[in-house]
């Protein structure tokens, strides 16, 4: 994103449709601290279990579709 900042999408292709979906994407911003890290590791568990990565941005041809839809609905 910047010299600072730095986004990690959480992508998934199905193995039944060969699609794909973002979960979510993680902000990691200088300095990194340990609890910033543990946090957003919990939140992917959490949202994973809570409901279907393509349930929340839908399915997609390719993975760069996935991420601008992510970005375009959730940025």
């Amino acid at each position: 994103m910047n010299e600072r900042t730095a986004i990690r999408y959480r992508c998934f292709e199905s193995l039944q449709s060969k699609q794909f979906c973002v979960q979510s994407a993680d902000f990691y911003r200088l300095p990194l601290s340990e609890q910033m890290i543990a946090n957003l590791a919990r939140q992917f568990v959490e949202l994973f279990i809570e409901q279907a990565p393509s349930d929340r941005g839908g399915e997609h041809r390719t993975l760069e579709e996935a991420i601008a839809t992510h970005d375009r609905v959730f940025l």
